[in-house]
């Protein structure tokens, strides 16, 4: 509300299916945009966009893809995503994410970043078939280093859940508020990082890139760390600036996936 007119909100659905035979399903409306560019990689990459510049309270976004048996993609966004200071409630963002037998995805978005007083409840679900591969990263940045930017308030809560075959593989929530923050500079939580990174890997094979990515977990400024259980693999890293750990993001996701980092990530 301002002055007792309410303000206007965004609202964005963007939807895509791919199976053998290329596109079967293209939906958008609101903010929400998907697009499939000319692809410069063995398989097709494709974008999510939100329109509307960022999220504030009362927006929302959703974003979903299927792919079919046996396809393989890797989907990203088109820039970071932004959540600005939100009053009288918060913005919510769905990921949606279904992948049929032998399906393989590369789920890379860019940054979250969050302004000062932004409030953001996030879910991003991966419903996997057997046989079907996952990589995913979420990276989060607490306001813009160059800008002199700092984060003393927010909320919010980001969780990721995986199910393979129907069975629930993995659940992993982050909550983040006020309290938190003012207990951030300890080890036990942010260690005064203001970036910070998880990567997911679910599918056969997965033990098999433990060692390798803590191989590459040498970027200078960034502490990571990786552990791997029953067929999957999940990696965090925190660092004091973004941009030290997005070339160690780089690095990890050009070991995982031949393709490198999509177009769009232009450094």
């Amino acid at each position: 509300m301002f002055d007792g007119i309410p303000l206007q909100r965004s609202h964005g659905e963007a939807h895509i299916s791919l199976d053998g035979g290329g596109l079967t399903e293209l939906r958008q409306s609101g903010s929400g945009k998907v697009m499939l560019p000319r692809t410069y990689a063995d398989v097709p990459e494709i974008v999510f966009l939100n329109t509307s510049g960022g999220l504030t309270a009362g927006d929302r976004l959703d974003y979903s893809l299927c792919l079919g048996a046996g396809m393989s993609a890797r989907a990203t966004t088109q820039t970071a995503e932004r959540a600005y200071r939100a009053e009288g409630g918060c913005a919510r963002a769905t990921v949606t994410l279904q992948l049929g037998r032998g399906a393989d995805l590369a789920w890379l978005p860019q940054e979250t970043i969050l302004f000062d007083g932004s409030a953001l409840r996030r879910q991003t679900r991966v419903e996997m078939a057997d046989e079907a591969r996952f990589l995913g990263i979420e990276t989060v940045v607490l306001g813009r280093a160059a800008m002199g930017e700092t984060v003393a308030r927010l909320a919010l809560e980001d969780t990721r859940t995986v199910r393979r075959g129907g069975k629930l593989l993995l659940v992993d929530p982050l909550r983040l508020d006020d309290a938190a923050l003012a207990r951030a500079g300890g080890a036990a939580l942010l260690g005064g990082a203001r970036a910070f990174s998880t990567l997911i890997i679910a599918g056969p094979g997965t033990d098999l890139a433990l060692e390798p990515l803590r191989a590459e977990l040498d970027e200078p400024g960034v502490q990571g760390a990786a552990s791997a259980l029953n067929g999957r693999l999940v990696l965090r890293c925190l660092a004091t600036d973004a941009w030290p750990l997005r070339r160690q993001m780089v690095r990890l996701i050009s070991r995982l996936d031949p393709g490198g980092v999509p177009r769009c990530w232009q450094m």
